[in-house]
């Protein structure tokens, strides 16, 4: 497995810094991770097409004891599941077509031991670590303790199992001595948590009292699995203290290096998006870490909630998963990707089915987009012998194409700064819908009879040009618009009409940016280049 590290950075863009939850590991990536890192990504491209000089990382989490028990249950060692599982979730780079710039493993990589460990002493050296006994209700799932007011008719509010009585002397982080100051930065925005459901989620919680809460566990009871305490070796650090650190030992934390003081300490956008079910641990726990040990907070959390299974919840644990290696196997890497962004709304629970997943598939992808482009390329074919002709004038049906078209930028750049992916898309299949009725509205068919009768220089041969260079020039935007969230039917509709188009791989100058998001930049002259059915139609089983 290769890992990618900090090498470089402009000084003249702008940093952004986006972070997934790094997931346990204990088994095979499902569905619901898939959903937060394809949102990730495509946050990651929009702004490295903006000219944002971005870094994104994943990575998992290894050293939480459901590793062990599952290797446990699978009769091999620890090390031994946590190399396998781990490159599955690397791998998801290819599958999920992801763009990370790095990929930070929590059991394997030096740079986050010695970041763990400054980042514990430096708590511990402000006097917010202490040692004491404890006894509490611990759920395995969660690798978190539980109140009784807190469980649902005595089981695990997320996983629904009874959780284990544990009697053993723990260290303690003092969380009660930052409730004031996390509820004044929360309440003032200086950490943004989104939505506004989720912010009033935490600030009740913090007004509810904050016991501080344990960061470790015995040797014994961890199996030897995990970070030594530093100092006590009898003690391994809870995991997540341990996890939560990766976003900023990931960067050289331990070193102070010079990409941590660019995408953490000097930079105005820290963002991690996370899953609604570890809110309590990103927007509480972690933030009073850093206070504790004088860094800075994230700037912005980002919380999605579940994709639900024909209504009920996905959970490794519940055995109820999607394996999203499978349906990118059988429909193609873009078409889950439509799904989860646009589908499921970014924070809300959205329920998947493969009969709604199929009929957005038939529907927005074969029939709206793909129906588009194999018309579109095919008159241009048969009409102008696969060359684009340059457009006359603008008539009045021409322009609510042309307005639609030109205001698409806009209504994403507003969508965006709000985590809004799901808006994003709705505005560019709006634009899709707009040239699907500009080709009923036209009839390019009848202006093509009425030229070859007229004769090309006749005003129906005018028009004809005009019209499918609209056309060509609407699936240019639509193209250079699906790129973050669809960089795969990016690349293959402007590879049909003969261009090039960023995908939001690289950063790249602003201004080409805004020359290119503009009405009229595809280059009239232009051969297209007639390809595959974009997305061959599915046959819906009876």
């Amino acid at each position: 497995m290769t890992n990618v590290n900090p090498s470089g950075f402009s000084d003249t863009q702008p940093p952004w810094y986006v972070t997934t939850a790094i997931p346990y590991v204990n088994g095979k990536p499902h569905i619901g991770f898939a959903q937060e890192i394809i949102l990730t990504d495509a946050l990651a491209r929009y702004h490295r097409l903006k000219g944002d000089d971005v870094w994104f990382l994943t990575g998992t989490d290894e050293n939480a004891f459901k590793n062990v028990q599952s290797a446990g249950q699978e009769g091999i060692p620890t090390r031994e599941l946590v190399e396998r599982n781990a490159t599955l979730f690397y791998n998801l780079r290819t599958v999920l077509n992801l763009s990370f710039n790095d990929f930070i493993r929590t059991s394997a990589q030096p740079r986050h031991r010695e970041g763990v460990e400054k980042l514990w002493r430096a708590c511990y050296e402000n006097g917010d670590i202490y040692k004491r006994p404890y006894s509490g209700l611990y759920c395995f799932g969660c690798e978190q303790f539980y109140t009784e007011s807190e469980l649902v008719n005595g089981l695990c509010p997320e996983h629904l199992t009874a959780p284990t009585l544990i009697e053993e002397e723990n260290y303690f982080f003092r969380l009660s001595r930052y409730a004031d100051r996390l509820q004044e930065l929360i309440e003032s925005d200086q950490l943004q948590i989104l939505p506004q459901k989720r912010k009033n989620e935490v600030l009740s919680f913090i007004r509810g009292g904050l016991k501080d809460f344990s960061i470790s566990r015995s040797q014994a009871r961890a199996h030897g699995w995990g970070i030594p305490v530093p100092g006590d070796a009898e003690q391994v650090i809870y995991v997540w203290y341990d996890a939560l650190g990766n976003y900023i030992t990931a960067l050289g934390y331990a070193g102070d290096a010079p990409a941590y003081q660019r995408y953490w300490t000097n930079n105005p956008h820290r963002v991690h998006v996370i899953g609604k079910g570890v809110i309590r641990f990103h927007a509480v726990y972690w933030p009073a870490m850093l206070l504790s040990a004088h860094v800075p907070l994230p700037t912005s959390i980002l919380v999605h909630d579940y994709v639900m299974l024909n209504g009920g919840k996905i959970s490794k644990s519940l055995g109820n998963t999607v394996d999203p290696v499978e349906v990118v196997e059988r429909f193609g890497t873009d078409a889950l990707r439509y799904y989860l962004l646009r589908e499921i709304p970014t924070t809300e629970d959205g329920d998947f089915t493969f009969e709604r997943f199929m009929h957005a598939y038939n529907s927005d992808l074969a029939d709206q987009l793909g129906n588009l482009l194999n018309r579109v390329v095919s008159m241009v074919g048969r009409y102008y012998d696969g060359i684009v002709p340059a457009p006359g004038p603008l008539e009045e049906v021409d322009r609510g194409l042309v307005e639609t078209a030109a205001s698409l930028r806009g209504r994403i750049d507003a969508s965006l700064p709000r985590f809004a992916l799901d808006e994003a898309l709705d505005a560019i299949w709006n634009l899709i819908g707009a040239a699907n009725k500009y080709v009923a509205d036209v009839e390019p068919w009848t202006l093509a009879k009425l030229r070859k009768s007229e004769g090309e220089d006749s005003h129906a041969g005018e028009r004809l040009g005009t019209v499918l260079y609209n056309l060509v020039e609407a699936l240019r935007l639509v193209a250079y618009h699906c790129a973050p969230f669809l960089p795969a039917t990016a690349e293959g509709i402007a590879k049909q009409l003969g261009i090039s188009i960023a995908t939001g791989e690289h950063s790249r100058d602003i201004s080409r940016e805004a020359e290119e998001a503009s009405w009229g930049r595809y280059p009239a002259g232009t051969s297209v280049q007639p390809g595959g059915v974009l997305f061959p139609k599915i046959e819906l089983p009876k």
